[in-house]
């Protein structure tokens, strides 16, 4: 056993050791992902959290130091985002096309998140920072976490929900669009991205390109119209 610790204590201050744990992490995730034929109820992302959680608790290791070592998956976030433009621009014939219901369906999905999350929080007694994190919930991680700070809320408990709102609405998502029979992937890939960001977005991708490339122009006019409406939302409303 002390061999062991000796070993874990030796490996623990290396920071390849936590990129590492977080890939398999989530390959682990994406290989039950796809035995299940893609049932998105096991979601890779949220399965890999699960998986870090228990290691981290497990061996009484720090997010900060956790962090170090796996801040170049972190890195990676923003190269991924731009290459979202890829599968968009092989769209853009049908982007030109519906350029005005596009910017009208975002702009009415953006101030329904906001409104709605508002709405319930405050009539379930809800904080300040609470009501500012739910409000913020379908905006990618950065820019949601920008606007809690601008408002005075806990930038820490709106990225929690912003992940939970990814992860719910990449994992419920799909069969609530086939029960409401929507079968238009640019539609679905809107709803997809206004709702739940960056994870919805990944979700979009895996199963067809125009829904991906759409969720992925949603996410990007999402975090741009809460970022100006929300703090004048805020201001009137609170």
């Amino acid at each position: 056993m002390t061999e062991v610790r000796d070993i874990w204590v030796y490996l623990s201050a290396s920071p390849l050791l936590h990129l590492t744990l977080t890939l398999l992490a989530y390959q682990a995730g994406n290989v039950l992902y796809k035995k299940a034929n893609l049932n998105p109820l096991l979601n890779p992302v949220l399965i890999a959290i699960v998986v870090l959680v228990i290691a981290l608790y497990s061996t009484d290791t720090s997010y900060e130091t956790y962090f170090e070592g796996a801040q170049f998956v972190h890195f990676l976030l923003g190269p991924a985002t731009v290459a979202l433009a890829i599968p968009l621009y092989r769209q853009f014939h049908y982007l030109r096309r519906s350029a005005a219901a596009i910017l009208i369906a975002i702009a009415t999905g953006s101030l329904t998140a906001a409104l709605s999350a508002l709405a319930i929080g405050a009539l379930l007694g809800g904080s300040d920072a609470t009501l500012i994190a739910l409000a913020t919930k379908s905006v990618t991680t950065p820019v949601a976490m920008g606007i809690a700070e601008q408002l005075g809320g806990l930038p820490s408990l709106t990225a929690v929900m912003v992940i939970l709102t990814g992860i719910l609405g990449a994992m419920l998502g799909p069969l609530l669009l086939n029960l409401l029979r929507i079968k238009n992937w640019a539609a679905r890939g809107l709803a997809m991205g206004t709702a739940s960001h960056g994870i919805g977005t990944a979700r979009a991708l895996q199963v067809n390109e125009t829904a991906g490339a759409f969720s992925g122009l949603a996410m990007g006019l999402n975090a741009l119209a809460t970022a100006i409406l929300m703090p004048i939302l805020w201001r009137l409303l609170f």
